[in-house]
């Protein structure tokens, strides 16, 4: 478990940051280090230069303006979760409650993890389900790539070399909506077994006018469950008739390894998807 040599270097600004990345093909960025320095130490991953974020000031910001909540790229797991500006949105408390552990919520960022891409990870099925924006900053410039098109493949997004991840935008939650997530946690590991993200308005009482769903833990990139959406926009469904309309989300495509085979994968996704609907629902007539 020792990482193949690299060199190392902390800039203090941004400019300074994306010039080191275009100057050393192969160069990483070092943001809160939980899945970059395990794979290296690894040796699933290698770098000659890790470029360290930490002294870069105002990625770690988190503010509510201009109708949108924006999040720095190094704003850790504990900050989202416990910021004022943010509790009125559930869903951040409430995944950051079941992810990982306190020495990971404290020291791994929310940029990270949607650039790390992992099939099991909580945070894509909250950016999905929020129709978040992700903002990339390199030498050639800055672009911005919306959450329907950040998850490529498996472990991969959509964050080409040479860029940061510098801040992520949500559109702030409007009357009459609600949001929330769930998860059937691995325990060893505290990735999703299945996690399902819904982010739902209902403006009239037992209507769900509009859903977006995120899913991770099922397939090999976390989804958006469209035809779920679909389905629920305009409907008025609660307990079984609600859980029926969850029992089939057609985007699955369930992956099977020791922790549960695809078949059991499909169910538990109904489930959840049901149970964090009935949530979202319940703090949207609510609102």
């Amino acid at each position: 478990m020792i990482p193949a040599e690299f060199d190392y270097v902390a800039p203090r600004s941004l400019d300074e940051a994306v010039k080191l990345l275009a100057a050393t093909d192969g160069a990483k960025v070092l943001g809160g280090g939980m899945s970059l320095i395990p794979a290296l130490k690894f040796r699933l991953a290698a770098a000659p230069l890790l470029v360290d974020l930490a002294r870069i000031e105002g990625l770690d910001q988190i503010a509510v303006n201009g109708g949108r909540i924006r999040i720095g790229g190094r704003a850790t797991h504990a900050a989202v979760m416990s910021h004022p500006a943010l509790a009125k949105t559930h869903i951040f408390a409430e995944t950051g409650e079941v992810l990982a552990d306190p020495q990971v919520r404290n020291r791994g960022t929310l940029g990270g993890s949607l650039v790390h891409a992992d099939p099991a990870a909580d945070w894509p099925a909250v950016f999905i389900a929020l129709g978040g924006e992700a903002t990339l900053v390199s030498a050639k410039g800055t672009r911005t790539v919306g959450a329907d098109d950040f998850f490529q493949s498996l472990m991969t997004s959509a964050v080409q070399e040479g860029e940061i991840l510098t801040e992520l935008s949500f559109p702030m939650s409007g009357a009459k909506t609600g949001t929330a997530y769930s998860k059937l946690r691995q325990p060893a590991s505290g990735f999703a077994i299945v996690g399902v993200a819904a982010c739902v308005r209902a403006e009239r009482t037992g209507v769900i006018d509009d859903a977006r769903l995120g899913v991770t833990g099922v397939n090999s990139v976390p989804f958006r469950a469209r035809s779920l959406e679909d389905r629920l926009r305009g409907k008025a469904v609660s307990g079984p008739a609600l859980r029926a309309f969850c029992a089939e989300i057609a985007e699955a495509e369930p992956l099977e390894d020791l922790h549960a085979s695809a078949e059991y994968r499909r169910h538990l996704l109904g489930v959840y998807a049901a149970r964090t609907l009935e949530r979202a629902i319940q703090r949207a007539q609510q609102a």
